[in-house]
């Protein structure tokens, strides 16, 4: 359900279509969801069988109509109430790469020192492409300064734990080097 809550979330700033909600989502790196328009669909269809949210459909001269959905007293009461739930979910260390490195003892150094160079690679590649994400991200749909603040300080945190994460696999080859000797 937590996607629902998400889909409810962003209802919460204004009515939209589903294409809209689409857009928003697939605009952030931390708004988790498949990228199958058949589950945005889907969630909709289900907080409408709720009575969370309601829509309208817009007819258009020349164009196709639009189904606007809004979020209802109901949804917004089920939103604001789960996201005042304590946070579950701890950062998450369950990587397949640290489990290869943790295993990767038996293997010499050049062998090691290129599947670190392989990671640092691909994180690399991760935090060009989340710098270019958030320098082409035109939310807005942000409605005051203290939402402004926070979704500043959200793409803080994302780019930080990309560059912290480059900072230690380049400690970890210093190391590797040493060791390795």
């Amino acid at each position: 359900m937590s996607f629902n809550y998400t889909i409810l979330g962003v209802l919460s700033w204004k009515p939209m279509t589903g294409y809209d909600l689409k857009k928003i989502i697939q605009k952030t790196t931390f708004m988790y969801w498949s990228g199958n328009n058949n589950q945005i669909y889907k969630g909709l269809l289900a907080l409408q069988n709720q009575g969370m949210v309601t829509n309208e459909i817009e007819h258009r001269e020349g164009s196709p109509s639009k189904k606007i959905y809004t979020i209802t007293k109901k949804g917004l009461l089920e939103f604001n109430k789960w996201i005042m739930e304590s946070v579950k979910e701890p950062p998450e260390f369950k990587k397949e790469f640290l489990i290869q490195l943790a295993l990767s003892g038996d293997l010499n150094t050049e062998s090691i020192m290129s599947i670190l160079s392989q990671y640092h690679e691909s994180v690399s590649m991760k935090l060009l492409m989340e710098t270019e994400i958030q320098r082409r991200q035109g939310l807005d749909v942000r409605r005051n300064k203290k939402e402004d603040y926070l979704w500043s300080m959200i793409s803080e945190n994302i780019l930080t734990t990309y560059e912290n994460e480059l900072l230690w696999i380049e400690k970890v080859k210093n190391g590797i080097e040493l060791k390795g000797r």
